[in-house]
């Protein structure tokens, strides 16, 4: 009858302190969600203060203490596995079981790599193993959405902007690199502090947001503030440690004086530049013209020809052709001759046929002769 109250009593208390799981999830087990309802079955020890104290967002760890004078001169090794909550429940689930570290000689077992479900709920066992015996299980509940600590965010970054602290957040990361405000289906949200460098983090002013990039207003100019941020999520109450502090000086308003020697520097600048590509310019002209229309000098009777007045050597003077063009005569010899031949036909052609006046062609033929000699003198 003790026994059984003492169960309601743990039963009730585990209610009133907010527990989702039902009366059947929380036999054998006490309230530190250790195994401890069977007793060793051999001299071999169990593991001690098993837990998941170094787990963080999906990096989880489980370790146990070993009290060594236990088991002086034994070479003690330790088997940790886990099973799902569901299979948990079935009557056959000692082969649903999953090692993860056989027979390791650390305290510690890493189950990162199982690849374990952030909203699911998982039994983790480990044991004591030595080469004739080996000892008890002790099993824990494990929910890593509720028992895995939450870790800050995996980057600040702080910039000033025209008076102004702009704040650029990253989400914490999972072991494969994913952020957890989307394994969390953005539940996540942001504490930031902000503070003058000068004073103290406990005067700090607090903000908190879920948005990733957040502007903070109403600052002094030209004065150092220092920020951190958090990590909280609030359906577990959960928050993470504060980020590294990171500083920054606020931009401030320029005098008048500065702007005037602003100005007057530009000035310069621009007058330095155009100065710059002028003398550019003309070098690379000066060069273009020396390499593609070289300077070639004229002989000493051309340049005595320029310097006389002459504004461009001649060759020909069109006004007076006469002067360099004489008349061409030719003599029509050949056709004198051909003309001589042809009278001398006629000649002989009237001797044939006026044989009986000779005396008169006689006459006629020295007068053609005189004729033809005169010709050709």
């Amino acid at each position: 009858m003790e026994v059984l109250l003492g169960v309601c009593v743990v039963l009730l208390a585990e209610v009133c302190a907010g527990g989702a799981v039902g009366a059947a999830e929380y036999r054998g087990f006490p309230a530190n969600g250790t195994d401890q309802s069977s007793a060793p079955l051999t001299g071999l020890r169990r593991p001690e203060n098993v837990s998941t104290v170094d787990s963080l967002n999906t990096r989880y760890v489980l370790r146990w203490d070993w009290p060594h004078e236990s088991a002086v001169g034994q070479n003690v090794t330790f088997t940790a596995q886990y099973i799902s909550e569901r299979l948990f429940q079935k009557p056959r689930h000692e082969k649903h079981w999953i090692s993860v570290c056989v027979d390791v000689l650390e305290h510690r077992c890493d189950f990162t790599g199982a690849q374990l479900h952030y909203l699911a709920l998982y039994r983790l066992r480990v044991r004591a193993n030595t080469p004739q015996q080996s000892s008890g299980w002790v099993q824990i509940r494990f929910c890593p959405d509720k028992h895995a600590a939450l870790g800050p965010p995996s980057s600040v970054r702080l910039t000033s902007i025209k008076g102004h602290l702009e704040i650029n957040i990253t989400d914490p990361l999972t072991s494969t690199n994913q952020s957890m405000k989307t394994l969390l289906d953005n539940n996540l949200s942001y504490l930031i502090q902000c503070w003058r460098r000068s004073e103290e983090p406990q005067k700090a002013e607090v903000l908190q947001t879920e948005n990733n990039i957040v502007m903070l207003s109403g600052l002094d100019r030209k004065t150092w503030y220092c920020v951190r941020v958090q990590s909280r999520y609030d359906f577990y109450n959960k928050t993470s440690v504060f980020s590294d502090t990171h500083c920054t000086r606020t931009g401030g308003q320029m005098s008048y004086w500065q702007l005037f020697l602003c100005f007057l520097v530009s000035l310069l600048l621009c007058f330095l530049l155009v100065l710059l590509l002028s003398f550019c310019f003309y070098k690379m002209f000066t060069l273009l013209k020396s390499t593609f229309c070289p300077a070639v000098h004229l002989p000493d009777h051309i340049q005595e020809l320029w310097s006389s007045g002459c504004r461009a050597p001649q060759l020909l003077a069109p006004e007076s052709p006469e002067s360099v063009c004489e008349p061409l005569v030719m003599a029509c010899t050949e056709l004198d001759a051909a003309l001589v031949n042809t009278e001398d036909q006629d000649f002989s052609t009237h001797s044939r046929h006026g044989s009986g006046d000779s005396g008169v062609y006689s006459t006629e033929e020295d007068s053609s002769t005189d004729e033809a000699q005169r010709r050709e003198a």
